[in-house]
């Protein structure tokens, strides 16, 4: 028997579910023992079920591909099969809330890529790094699910990766007024140029719902837990605009910032420099040894160069320098699909079974 915990994934068949697969590839902590998406895939094996949409650029392993898919909304078929699962389902909003939580009431952690639960007020949205204290919300989060071991825990939005633990790592000089704009990956939309010809060459300077996220998520991150709930923060005030670009993989930020109390341009690439978490400091299989790496070339980063930058699930930053309106001007990038959703949740996975939150049954 495997000491590895066993592992459900949720919307198995998807861009974000198969990106999960990919990571999970001989992970010493986890095992995929069990692949779940709709009722028109389940009793597929998981090859058939995905037949020409594998969309990672690595094989799909050899391991998945005889699995047969199971119905997601076969809650007790799925959960005894399984530690905990991770969820990319892609449902409505209303719908993806209920089946998350049947799970949780059903005794199996779910760690979600899914903007669903992001604003349930006890429900923890994590990046490792930035707010791993928000976990400890987890036990008023079962106290209301009646659960033992079932919760909801989350990861944020792709979009706020490349610009809010850049952010963080400055807090103590008081960011103030934030305003960023932000160049994101069509593999954000779960989509890749075969699939959405139209964007070879185009610009869509929409994204619904993003601009709201990438305000708001922030803040959350920041926030403290009180009477059982997060609170978010009061500030910084963010301002943004969020645009659709031809790159398969990769969100690119431009930052502006004001701060309460002005630090030096060596004093923020030294912050920048020595910035780690609790997954640096407990040696996460999937935690970047160097979170976030600064720059000196005007020309970096750049998506062809840097997205893949501690295999994915680290940030880059670059072209820092005084601004006339506010006080620096910055450029971030981070990687949408690892960081920013799959390998995100992972990182989370690994950071609830070190806090002791994910266990065998």
């Amino acid at each position: 028997m495997s000491d590895k915990l066993r592992v459900g994934i949720l919307g198995a068949t998807g861009m974000v579910g198969q990106r999960f697969i990919a990571l999970l590839e001989n992970h010493p902590w986890f095992e995929v023992v069990t692949l779940a998406a709709s009722p028109r895939s389940a009793g597929k094996t998981y090859e058939e079920a995905v037949g020409d949409r594998w969309k990672m650029t690595t094989p799909m392993p050899e391991a998945v591909k005889k699995m047969v898919v199971k119905n997601v909304n076969e809650v007790e078929a799925v959960c005894e099969t399984v530690d905990f699962v991770f969820s990319a389902v892609d449902m409505t909003k209303d719908e993806i809330k209920a089946i998350e939580e049947a799970y949780a009431k059903a005794e199996t952690p779910v760690v979600s890529n899914n903007s669903a639960h992001r604003w349930t007020p006890d429900v923890p949205m994590i990046i490792p790094e930035v707010n791993p204290q928000h976990n400890e919300v987890i036990p008023y989060q079962k106290k209301r699910l009646g659960t033992t071991r079932g919760f909801i825990a989350v990861k944020p939005n792709c979009s706020i990766q490349s610009y809010t633990p850049a952010l963080d790592a400055l807090k103590e000089y008081g960011p103030k007024v934030v305003v960023a704009t932000t160049y994101q990956a069509i593999s954000g939309a779960g989509k890749n140029f075969k699939d959405w010809p139209e964007m070879e060459g185009n610009i869509i300077p929409f994204i619904g719902g993003e601009e709201e996220k990438s305000e708001q998520e922030p803040l959350r991150i920041w926030g403290h837990i009180e009477d059982g709930v997060i609170v978010k923060a009061d500030g910084p005030v963010i301002t943004t605009q969020c645009i659709r670009v031809p790159v398969l993989n990769g969100h690119t930020a431009a930052v502006f910032v004001s701060f309460e109390k002005k630090p030096s341009k060596e004093a923020i690439i030294e912050a920048w420099k020595n910035y780690k978490g609790l997954p640096q400091e407990l040696e996460l299989p999937s935690a970047p040894k160097q979170f976030l790496h600064y720059f000196e070339e005007d020309n970096r980063p750049q998506v062809a160069l840097d997205v893949d930058y501690e295999n994915g699930f680290g940030v880059t930053l670059g072209r820092l320098r005084e601004d006339s309106v506010y006080d620096y001007k910055f450029i971030g990038l981070s990687h949408n699909t690892v960081r920013g959703a799959a390998g995100g949740a992972v990182l989370c996975a690994e950071l609830l079974k070190a806090q002791g939150y994910i266990s065998k049954k």
